[in-house]
């Protein structure tokens, strides 16, 4: 962790003082800052489009991608030659379909073969490629193509037993900029087209005017936009984060680095490549390393271990719960991981009897990985560190990137963290006013979470700043214990929301909540597994104690649910459950 800077500043330190980023976009940063990203080797004038080319030059033939398919109990495999010619194909269709340089392509899929030629497509005729989930709302669809003005989607005939395709064709009919959907798959409605006869049946790379019609159209430059990734929307409408290249790059390039990877790399990656770590620690760094991504269209952690065995992966990505099913699915069949070099946990606190299950199990270390969207992968534990450092660490910053703890008051230095460096987004599309104010005037950015220092350089991340619960001056380790809670044999996962003093419900107990403090609720996910439901108030309680947690923070409440209320993104709505549980509002009449 940097802390904040003494003595002479540098010149990326110099350029940022001297430039109102609360007053224009961080796109019109001084030029002797990129120029700095790039003596350093963090920016670029390559792209991944010239390292896709490069590979299918290098190593034609060797596995790029691994898409299976669940349902179908079949997997998809592009080698890079395949995959730098399915790029050209699907380029040559897009400006078929009348695709400009700037547009926006819409991609609703979930983790399949097709989404990866369409991201290097997009980038080749100098479209800016949304990622969406197949599981977006239609509201929220709506406001996604409205927000970009996409030009076109394509998507599933259906998923989830949502009709996908007559919802964005019905879309489309409403949205004058929406002007094609593509079907991939399936029954295809008025007003649609097929994917497959599109961008698929025609060998347009093949034809004799494919050469000359794509050197007439300028692939992006490596500091254009070319990706638009929407935030979880906790709060309201979410914002579309808008990268280059060159901030991804620098992302992707120190959490390689990190690692030691190189293109010897096969990653099982169980996130949605709609998302910052499948598109990019997955299928980017993979193209920029020369190594292997291997994915599943749906969610079966059981059957994750399989792509680990046929593919020799030496990383596996992926949240607690996954790996936890992991783990329970090694010991229940047993497959050959001994190439996992690399586990990695993102999205939540590294527990150490976890660790010690992925090691006992699959061969493989545990690490710690912090990030968001606007700046992807930021810090992380190294193999460097101590051995069990993931259950006490979120990593220290890459390279690229500077991290710093505003502690406040005596609670143990917990205060927001805040980041710069090459890694942060070009702004929130449309939305430049709200990038703006998240920028204090030295330019640092605030990630609306709670941070301490770690002891050796990095950080702990302790939850988000608008969700903290403050106990005789001190802060919750909210995403500890949540950790801790959801760990329970009788549960599945868990959150903790602060509720006023009178909302002490049924199950509350005489502990430090209570009328006019802050009672803490545990919404609990139960095991269906468990033959007397979800845990009692009093063993949370017990089994918080047992795991060393402070008896300050032991829950007042415990509720259960059967699943918790998320984003697209899988973060908890927490505004929701405080809502649910909260006082009700007087009835009136």
């Amino acid at each position: 962790m940097t802390a904040a800077p003494t003595g002479a500043p540098s010149l990326v330190e110099q350029a940022l003082a001297d430039q109102a980023l609360t007053e224009r976009a961080p796109a019109e940063r001084d030029p002797a800052v990129g120029a700095e990203y790039r003596r350093r080797g963090w920016w670029r004038d390559e792209t991944f489009l010239d390292d896709l080319y490069r590979q299918a030059r290098e190593r034609p033939h060797k596995p790029a991608i691994a898409g299976r398919r669940i349902a179908e109990s079949r997997t998809d495999t592009l080698d890079f030659a395949e995959l730098a010619a399915l790029t050209d194909r699907f380029a040559l269709a897009l400006i078929e379909l009348g695709v400009q340089r700037g547009d926006f392509v819409a991609v609703q899929l979930p983790n399949r073969w097709e989404m990866v030629p369409l991201m290097f497509a997009s980038m080749r005729v100098g479209a800016v490629i949304c990622p969406i989930s197949p599981i977006c709302p239609e509201e929220e669809l709506r406001h996604r193509f409205g927000l970009t003005g996409a030009r076109v989607c394509v998507t599933l005939p259906e998923w989830s037993g949502t009709p996908l395709a007559e919802i964005a064709t019905r879309l489309k009919d409403e949205l004058p900029t929406l002007e094609h959907v593509l079907v991939v798959d399936g029954p295809v409605p008025s007003g649609a087209l097929s994917f497959h006869e599109r961008f698929v049946a025609v060998a347009r790379e093949e034809t004799p005017e494919a050469a000359g019609t794509l050197a007439g159209r300028p692939a992006l430059t490596p500091d254009e936009p070319f990706v638009v990734l929407f935030t979880s929307g906790t709060t309201g409408e979410s914002k579309g984060v808008l990268h280059s290249q060159n901030t991804v790059h620098s992302a992707v390039r120190g959490y390689v680095e990190a690692f030691g990877l190189g293109d010897d790399w096969v990653a099982a990656v169980s996130t949605p490549l709609v998302h910052y770590s499948g598109f990019a620690q997955g299928v980017l760094a993979g193209v920029m390393l020369g190594g292997t991504v291997a994915f599943q269209d749906v969610r079966k952690n059981e059957a994750l271990l399989d792509l680990v065995e046929r593919y020799r992966a030496t990383l596996l990505y992926g949240p607690p719960a996954t790996l936890a099913e992991v783990v329970a699915s090694q010991r229940a069949e047993k497959r050959d991981t001994s190439t996992l070099r690399h586990v990695v946990i993102g999205s939540a606190p590294v527990l150490a009897e976890l660790a010690d299950e992925v090691h006992a199990a699959l061969g493989a270390r545990t690490y710690s990985l912090w990030g968001m969207s606007e700046n992807g992968p930021v810090t992380m534990t190294r193999p460097t560190d101590p051995e069990d450092w993931a259950a006490h660490s979120n990593g220290r910053a890459i390279d690229a990137m500077e991290t710093r703890v505003d502690a406040e008051g005596a609670d143990g230095g917990v205060g927001r963290l805040r980041v710069r460096g090459a890694s942060l987004a070009l702004g929130y599309y449309r939305r430049e006013e709200a990038f703006a104010a998240e920028f204090g005037a030295d330019g640092w950015f605030d990630t609306g979470d709670l941070a301490r220092d770690d002891g050796r350089g990095g950080i702990r991340i302790i939850g988000r700043a608008r969700d903290a619960i403050v106990r005789d001056g001190t802060v919750a380790p909210m995403t500890e214990l949540e950790a801790v809670i959801g760990s329970h044999p009788k549960a599945v996962e868990a959150a903790l929301v602060g509720l006023p003093g009178d909302a002490t419900g049924d199950g509350a107990s005489a502990g430090s909540g209570g009328a006019g403090g802050t009672v803490i609720c545990a919404v609990v996910v139960p095991d269906a597994a468990s033959a007397d439901g979800g845990p009692t108030l009093e063993e949370v309680r017990a089994h918080l104690l047992a795991a060393g947690q402070d008896p300050r923070f032991l829950p007042d409440r415990v509720e259960l649910l059967a699943a918790l209320p998320k984003t697209l993104t899988g973060k908890v709505r927490k505004v929701e459950l405080r809502q649910r549980y909260g006082p009700q509002p007087a009835a009136t009449g």
